[in-house]
């Protein structure tokens, strides 16, 4: 019968070879860490490699560009920021309720909050120099907006949401996205007299005027 020869005292441990969905993520997480701390475009794949702690050529044999990284980067942070908001708003009866709910944590003065602007300011700017870059995980990243269209077509079937002129969620869902990113972009510029709570107002405005409904 052979026996187990122990590793010798001062020797590296073997490596673990990790499943190739599993070093993926890993790399994945590496590349939001670096996007956050230097921005996307001072990060790079040796950047990446060396955050994962795996060589250059490990990161190339998972992804094709930095690009396809920051997709990845992105459907992670949207599946983290707003996971468990969507489920919560989604199960929430009342629609001013729910539109709370989901819009109040967009202008949370946190950390959280801004590492997560961050990503998707250098994201939509990688996305207007390269539109398709983007195409195909339209629809896993525009979850918050696929959220609100749902919140207030509710709105409007139980007569909350009366606007004169009618409503078209779709419209209202995409104006406010386009807004609160713009919105978003200027706090993180440090924009004179915008603040975190100051945003978030200009948000109900906004909606109070669209929906027909007092929002503060």
């Amino acid at each position: 019968m052979s026996a187990t020869v122990p590793t010798p005292p001062g020797s590296p441990a073997p490596r673990v070879r990790q499943r190739p969905e599993v070093r993926r993520a890993m790399i994945v997480r590496a590349a939001r860490a670096v996007i956050v701390r230097h921005g996307l475009g001072a990060t790079g794949l040796r950047d990446i490699a060396a955050e994962a702690g795996v060589s250059v050529g490990t990161v190339t044999y998972h992804f094709a560009s930095v690009a396809e990284i920051l997709n990845e980067v992105v459907v992670l942070e949207t599946e983290r920021f707003y996971g468990a908001i969507v489920t919560a708003v989604d199960a929430e009866p009342d629609p001013v309720v729910a539109l709370r709910m989901l819009v109040a944590p967009l202008f949370d003065d946190s950390e959280e909050v801004r590492q997560h602007w961050r990503i998707w300011s250098d994201y939509w700017t990688a996305v207007a120099r390269r539109p398709e870059v983007a195409e195909e995980y339209a629809e896993r990243i525009r979850v918050w907006e696929a959220c609100l269209v749902r919140v207030v077509r509710r709105g409007v079937a139980v007569g909350t949401f009366t606007a004169p002129g009618g409503i078209d969620p779709s419209v209202v869902a995409l104006k406010l996205a386009a807004y609160s990113d713009g919105v978003a972009t200027q706090i993180a510029q440090n924009a004179p007299g915008l603040t975190h709570a100051v945003a978030l107002a200009w948000m109900w405005e906004f909606l109070s005027q669209q929906l027909g409904v007092v929002l503060t």
